[in-house]
């Protein structure tokens, strides 16, 4: 449930996602691994804050927003289990603005939505064309990866029964996810995330967290059920004094028909910290 606070801006209500992943080991979601590198705590996914966007995005695009539409956000900071955040939509002419803030009014993700899967003033393409590519010589963690490098085939599904699960604890319940198995964007991510162990199997031993998403629905919806297949391209390489990050793509195609129908856009942050190649070499 949303309420207009002005003409301009849907406020969500605060709510607290939760952080699923606390013992998985060696993770940016982990406690104890999270602390070392400064974090307050195991940090919930990005993927999970997308969800509650859902309730202004279908307020301001309607149910079509599912078969057309885009959403990219841009993480500003973290957030733990349970930390209250609530989701901000400013409608535009061309594109919505969205925010995230934490009670504390931290920034804690900013972003586009609209109806045009191909936005090319989304938040992730405006991001990305801003950012220097990293120097010859710069990186060590991914020093493997080859910018243009593509991976096609990939297998990608999400079972009903795992989306049935997970709706247990999501922020934002809709009809649409229990009743007809539609993805919500946090699923689009779990689906889409299926291709890691092969587009970034040459990354070297760091922790990675999202940095950056976007979904971008072409033909959707996106339904747990069903087989795809996933094809990846590595878009950019930059680095920052605290990460290395990689930039790509997951083209979706149904493996039924054969028809692209989405398209996920990622940013992960390699912490430099995180590694022996930068914390033996300092």
């Amino acid at each position: 449930m949303t309420e207009a606070v002005d003409a301009a801006e849907l406020v969500g209500e605060f709510r607290t996602p939760r952080n699923a992943f606390q013992e998985a080991p060696g993770s940016i979601h982990n406690d104890a691994v999270a602390s070392k590198l400064g974090f307050k705590g195991g940090t919930v996914p990005g993927s999970v804050h997308m969800d509650q966007f859902v309730p202004q995005i279908l307020a301001t695009y309607g149910q079509d927003w599912f078969g057309t539409g885009n959403m990219s956000l841009y993480f500003t900071q973290a957030t733990v289990d349970a930390e209250q955040v609530r989701a901000v939509l400013a409608p535009g002419a061309e594109r919505a603005e969205l925010r995230m803030y934490n009670e504390a009014g931290d920034l804690i993700c900013r972003g586009t939505a609209n109806l045009d899967a191909h936005d090319p003033r989304s938040e992730l393409e405006v991001r990305m064309a801003q950012q220097r590519p990293a120097g010859e010589g710069a990186l060590r963690i991914l020093a493997e990866i080859a910018l243009g490098e593509e991976q096609a085939g990939i297998p990608l599904r999400v079972d009903i029964e795992a989306l049935d699960k997970a709706l247990e604890k999501i922020t934002e319940p809709n009809d649409l996810y229990a009743k007809d198995h539609v993805l919500p964007p946090s699923h689009a991510i779990k689906l889409s995330h299926q291709v890691r162990p092969v587009v970034l199997k040459k990354v070297k031993s760091s922790v990675g967290l999202f940095g950056a998403l976007e979904v971008r629905h072409l033909k959707g919806p996106l339904k747990a059920g069903r087989n795809y297949l996933g094809r990846t391209k590595i878009l950019k390489l930059t680095e920052s004094p605290k990460a290395e990050a990689a930039w790509y793509d997951v083209f979706i195609t149904d493996a039924e028909s054969g028809e692209e129908v989405a398209v996920v856009r990622y940013m992960l942050r390699f912490m430099k910290a995180s590694s022996p190649l930068w914390t033996e070499a300092a």
